[in-house]
């Protein structure tokens, strides 16, 4: 490990923070909000159009002449989902109320005759047109597939605002119709039919308007997404990857989590100087990046500069998870974010470790065990198993992945026995007195990709379920005492969330606040394997090397928190295709994340 980290500056100065939202935008954006929700309400509630309130709603734009219910439906909903993109300074947005606002200006002359629309849509143009040099961010990567979603989310959408449309109204309604018959007047409505509901007076032409612009917004909103120029995310491309390799090289050895950047879901940008690179994924508007820059420290600042350039022009919000002390240190002195310690990483120092002992008992005991049930073990490089071999290995870890959603992102590669990754390990258990299966008597995987040139990390554990419980234990001592003779001297395990809580809130004299705190995490154990995952690397007496992640403002903790959950896998918001219809990402196998069951490292 070369290179030396960079001396803190001295002078006391505060360091100015990353690209924050402005206040224009902001304001403007809740502004469109407001006017949103005001236009909906007078399109829906009858009572609301004679109420104090309506005298602000009359004059705004959306809420003139003899349509004034379906277009304040259709001007509400429009200017809600414009309201994101002004706040998140998007240039298309800032173009759409650009041209909108003119128009609402005109269409109130027109109908209405109202001096007070014109100004009120002129004194919401102004500050857009003074200030339209913080409307300058990128689009986001995109993809037509979200036309589809547009057509459930819009669809049930616009539903559930039928029904209340349909339903606000009950003493112009005739008779008393069925929920059924109110719900068929809404679908038909939207597609511009009479339903089987009947209003007196003009309310029956106030309903069938709402519908059908309700039913019209859809449609539009749906080709529009479907015929837009498609703004795919960005990937690794092949001279990028061999780049990233020629800095992993060099400098591959200070971080375990280094080789991970390989994965090929990423985009990268590097510094000028080309010495340093920081991967990172966009996930609902957040750039995420892990674990520390690749490259020479000397360099860090320059490839981090680059990052937060990139998140300033598309206007996404930048953040770090699972960076080191020394990367944490770096980060925030270069751009102003705080870090927050998320947990501590698992690291065995191979000369150190032993089954000898009361406090190495279990694990013994249970290795010892199982090789008498007659399961033994390998532990090779990926680059000496045979092509039949290793494709049954890929074949069985996708097999026992256990669950439909692929799984990790910062502490996973995401393939097994790529060419060009010859260097990782490998290591099985083979149970030969049985009849031999699909995967012929494999059955448990460890695959770890290089730490440097004499470490290792662990990317991914699977097993066949009719094996006896103990296989990930018996793969991991298998390892660490193969790896002397491959030239190994450190292994990183599993990452282990909020370790120092679990272990500080159990001891004796611990604080109601943080027994507190730890009887939380024990709960969300449940589903997130927090307590579980620290339980199975301190079998091992690791040593604990914490990491953090970097972040902005502690507003935008629950943003980074759930893109987090997104790109590790254990949040879905992709419409559930058929198998067959699924893409995956160029190089990607899945992942899972169950540790003792389906497991690979946790993030």
């Amino acid at each position: 490990m070369s290179g030396r980290v960079p001396a803190k500056p001295t002078s006391g100065r505060r360091v100015p923070r990353g690209p924050r939202p402005e206040a224009v935008p902001l304001l403007v954006g809740r502004a469109c909000a407001l006017v949103g929700l005001l236009d909906i309400a007078a399109g829906v509630f009858p009572r609301f159009r004679h109420s104090r309130m309506h005298a602000l709603a009359e004059v705004l734009p959306g809420a003139f002449g003899p349509f004034a219910a379906a277009l304040s439906l259709s001007a509400g909903v429009l200017l809600l989902l414009l309201a994101h993109g002004l706040k998140r300074r998007k240039r298309r947005a800032w173009r759409a109320a650009v041209a909108l606002l003119p128009l609402g200006a005109v269409a109130q002359f027109t109908y209405r005759h109202s001096l007070a629309g014109v100004l009120i849509s002129l004194a919401l143009l102004l500050p857009l047109l003074r200030h339209r040099d913080q409307f300058a961010a990128l689009p986001d990567p995109r993809s037509r597939w979200r036309a589809l979603a547009n057509v459930v989310l819009m669809g049930a959408g616009s539903l559930a605002l039928g029904l209340v449309v349909v339903n606000a109204h009950p003493r112009h309604m005739v008779g008393e119709p069925s929920l059924a018959d109110r719900l068929t007047h809404v679908l038909y409505g939207l597609f511009g039919v009479e339903g089987p509901v009947d209003y007196r007076g003009t309310t029956s032409w106030t309903v069938a308007f709402s519908l059908g612009a309700l039913g019209l917004l859809t449609a539009v909103t749906t080709i529009y997404l479907a015929f837009r120029p498609e703004h795919p995310a960005a990937r690794l491309t092949e001279d990028d990857e061999a780049r990233l390799r020629a800095l992993l090289a060099k400098q591959g050895g200070r971080d375990s989590l280094g080789h991970f950047a390989l994965r090929r879901d990423k985009a990268v940008v590097f510094s000028p100087s080309g010495k340093a690179a920081v991967t990172y994924r966009v996930v609902s508007g957040v750039m995420l990046a892990s674990g520390d820059p690749i490259g020479d420290v000397e360099a860090w600042p320059g490839a981090i500069e680059r990052f937060m350039d990139e998140a300033r022009a598309h206007s996404w919000t930048p953040a770090v998870m699972g960076c080191s002390e020394t990367g944490g240190e770096v980060w925030t002195r270069e751009t102003g974010l705080d870090a927050l310690e998320l947990g501590d990483e698992a690291v065995v120092d191979v000369a150190d470790f032993s089954l000898a002992g009361r406090s190495m008992r279990n694990v013994r005991q249970m290795v010892k065990r199982i090789e008498r049930a007659g399961y033994e073990t390998r532990v090779r490089r990926v680059a000496d198993l045979s092509g039949a071999e290793l494709d049954r290995v890929r074949r069985a870890a996708d097999a026992w992945r256990g669950t439909d959603t692929e799984r990790g992102f910062s502490m996973a590669l995401g393939r097994i026995g790529d060419p060009a990754d010859g260097d990782c390990l490998i290591a099985t258990a083979h149970r030969a007195d049985e009849r031999p299966g699909e995967y012929g008597d494999l059955k448990a995987i460890l695959h770890f990709v290089p730490w440097g040139t004499d470490g290792v990390s662990l990317d991914l554990m699977r097993r066949d379920r009719s094996a006896d419980p103990g296989m990930n234990e018996l793969l991991i001592v298998a390892a660490l005492q193969a790896a002397p003779k491959l030239g190994i001297a450190r292994v990183s395990l599993n990452f282990a969330m909020f370790r120092a809580a679990l272990a500080r809130g159990e001891k004796i004299g611990a604080g109601p606040v943080l027994r507190a705190w730890r009887g939380l995490l024990v709960f969300l154990s449940r589903w997130f394997q927090i307590e579980s995952l620290y339980k199975f690397n301190a079998k091992f007496r690791p040593r604990w090397e914490p990491r953090f992640v970097v972040y902005r403002a502690s507003a935008d903790l629950p943003r980074i928190g759930f893109a987090a959950m997104q790109a590790e896998g254990f949040v879905t918001l992709a419409l559930p295709l058929p198998r067959f219809l699924r893409r995956r990402a160029p190089g990607r196998r899945p992942c899972a994340h169950r540790v003792a069951e389906r497991g690979v490292r946790a993030a």
